[in-house]
């Protein structure tokens, strides 16, 4: 089991819990009074009997190294409200020395540890690269047609002016995205559908609409030109338009992953839930943005704690100016971070999001810790000044979330500096996690 310095608080453990009912139920778990037979493993494992019900106790398994859950409940819910009442226990008190899993556990674990040394199946596989090439000429065709129709659409729109969109509705642009679909451009229907939810978003709609509109044109032009694009460019315009890449494109870096923020947002049509996950090189420096997604009435799988460090393998995929990547092999237990991360001026951070859009025109934002940084209230809303009190960034408020966490950031910095990592981007900076002067508890803001 991890060293009793290296346990996770209880914020980190109820922030895996997949709902407020779990997490209100969990911790109620999480006193010693109904578990028995618990332990840990010098390798990263928790495990213990927790009395139901029932005549027979349910048995609980953690792999912190994942982490992963194995219960014998029958919730469908991962983790379920007896793994995270056996991390709360041992977040608060422990499971004492480290000892060797039982029988009904070290299965389980030696299961995962053989799952996760296997070869992938696809890897296996013989490729067929002339059928490969013909498959990937046809999609580009398909595309090619869709961009086509799309930009006669942006003419039309810009043609008959912005005037009438508050009352043409939504229904137009959904045939459009759906169009897109059809064509296998699914990052154009998603841009699509957001720009037909722009007339509904308040005051200032039509600027905002002009700009995504102006948007959407250079990513079609892109495309259309993409075979004269450089590779690093010309992989930016086929992510953004929604072809990925091969399996096991992208540089693999292994570093240990300072988590920095993980939080979760629905689409327009509540048929996905998109799970964000921003991790930190410690050693690289590198930022990285895991996603996770799912469906209708089920949260995305992948749960990081903000706060933890992983020791793990990250390979980044091509385009979208370096950041997102997909996690690898994981080589030991998740652990606490010693000390908050270093932050940068309000200056550099706009230098950042300016060289990364070089890279890719159509990100939103740029990862950046800043600090040390004061929240203070201005005539046109909050913003987040440079303790020398040399420059300032506008915060952007996103929903009520957004404002609860502004509050709660205020808060915490009591009119002192504060770190603060969040998004940068041409709407201002979104808060999502700070750190108080002199202390490495990270306060999530989402």
């Amino acid at each position: 089991m991890t060293e009793q310095g290296d346990r996770w608080t209880a914020e980190q453990v109820l922030a895996l819990a997949p709902d407020d009912a779990s997490r209100k139920a969990g911790g109620r778990l999480g006193g010693a009074g109904p578990w028995s037979q618990t332990g840990g493993s010098a390798s990263g494992s928790v495990w213990g009997w927790c009395k139901g019900s029932g005549s027979t106790p349910y048995r609980t398994v953690v792999d912190l190294t994942g982490p992963a859950y194995k219960c014998s409940c029958p919730s469908r819910k991962f983790p379920c409200k007896h793994a995270l009442g056996l991390l709360l226990l041992w977040a608060a008190e422990g499971l004492g020395e480290p000892a060797e899993a039982p029988d009904w556990a070290s299965q389980w674990l030696a299961e995962r540890a053989a799952k996760a040394a296997r070869p992938s199946a696809g890897a296996a596989k013989p490729v067929d690269e002339e059928a490969a090439r013909r498959r990937a000429e046809r999609r580009a065709a398909r595309v090619g047609a869709g961009v086509t129709e799309l930009e006669q659409r942006l003419a039309d729109l810009l043609r008959g002016g912005l005037a009438g969109q508050e009352q043409t509705g939504y229904a137009g642009w959904e045939e459009t995205a759906a169009r897109m679909v059809d064509a296998q451009a699914p990052g154009l229907a998603a841009r699509v559908r957001e720009l037909g939810t722009i007339p509904s978003c308040g005051p200032g709609w039509p600027a905002r609409m002009l700009e995504e509109a102006a948007l959407l044109h250079l990513l079609d032009r892109a495309w259309l030109g993409v075979s004269a694009l450089p590779e690093p460019l010309a992989a930016t315009v086929r992510s953004r338009v929604g072809i990925p890449g091969a399996s096991g494109e992208g540089e693999a870096v292994r570093d240990h992953w300072l988590v920095l923020s993980q939080y979760d947002s629905v689409s327009a049509d509540g048929r996905l839930t998109t799970r964000r996950i921003w991790l930190r090189g410690l050693g690289s420096g590198r930022p990285a943005l895991v996603l996770d997604f799912g469906p209708p009435g089920r949260p995305p799988g992948l749960a990081l704690p903000v706060g933890l460090v992983l020791e793990a393998e990250a390979r980044f995929r091509p385009g979208s100016a370096g950041l997102r990547a997909d996690l690898g092999e994981r080589f030991a237990a998740a652990t606490p971070c010693a000390r908050a991360p270093a932050g940068v001026s309000t200056e550099a951070a706009l230098e950042a999001y300016g060289a990364a859009l070089s890279e890719d025109p159509w990100l939103d934002s740029w990862p950046v810790v800043l600090g040390p940084v004061v929240p203070v209230p201005g005539e046109l809303g909050w913003q987040l000044a440079d303790a020398e009190g040399t420059s300032a960034l506008p915060v952007a408020l996103t929903g009520a979330r957004s404002r609860s966490g502004l509050w709660q950031l205020a808060a915490l910095s009591g009119g002192g500096p504060v770190t603060v990592f969040g998004e940068c981007g041409h709407r201002g900076f979104t808060p999502l996690t700070a750190w108080q002067p002199e202390t490495a508890e990270p306060v999530a803001l989402v």
